[in-house]
């Protein structure tokens, strides 16, 4: 059954690196992992832990849960959502298994204090000093995280929208609090626990998309 598993992940890996013509030493350099275990996940050898495949999710811009499937990890299946439900829910099914297995995060993660927090910051981005913050540091954050991903190009589409004030009070609040949650970096998850700090910042993506498609 692991040589199975293995040889799923591999064989993805492998396909995926085809079609966006990367080699490994360039996957390699891209993902932070050495060849040699790239090499091993690929083949087969050795299997591709939580961190490893979260790396190569934002790396190979793919959804984590393809890869923890991939990979054989027990994700729970919820047949009678929405596909954007069941799409956030499936990544907090692998969100949690990551932080269980990380040992550097305590608390229960919910998407529930995602929306608190959205909440608060909302109210806050509707203030003169909130939208400043925005403004001024939404670059720098960018450049610091040093990462490309669907996340991170749904958030440089969302201050675009900002900046440009294309949208309702609502939506432009709804996005102010998501850019916000990107740039503090003291969230539910912390950005300092990287890389996994960030997965509850996609999340929060995840969150205000599917709501400002509904508005």
């Amino acid at each position: 059954m692991a040589e199975q598993r293995n040889s799923t992940i591999g064989l993805l890996l492998r396909e995926l690196l085809k079609e966006r013509s990367l080699s490994m030493r360039k996957f390699s350099e891209l993902t932070g992992i050495d060849t040699a275990t790239i090499s091993r996940i690929i083949n087969g050898k050795r299997n591709a832990t939580p961190q490893h495949l979260e790396k190569f999710a934002e790396c190979l811009d793919v959804p984590l849960i393809n890869l923890f499937e991939a990979a054989g990890y027990p994700i729970e299946q919820r047949q009678e959502e929405s596909e954007s439900d069941s799409d956030i829910h499936t990544s907090v099914d692998a969100i949690q298994f990551l932080l269980k297995s990380s040992n550097v995060y305590d608390d229960e993660f919910s998407v529930s204090h995602v929306e608190q927090k959205l909440e608060s910051y909302g109210l806050y981005a509707q203030t003169e000093e909130g939208k400043n913050s925005i403004l001024k540091d939404f670059d720098e954050k960018i450049k610091s995280v040093g990462s490309i991903g669907p996340f991170i190009s749904k958030l440089k589409e969302l201050y675009e929208k900002f900046t440009l004030g294309k949208g309702t009070i609502f939506e432009l609040t709804l996005i102010g609090s998501t850019l916000l949650y990107f740039i503090i970096p003291v969230d539910v998850i912390p950005d300092y626990l990287f890389p996994i700090g960030y997965l509850d910042d996609a999340i929060a993506v995840q969150l205000t998309t599917k709501a400002l498609l509904k508005n």
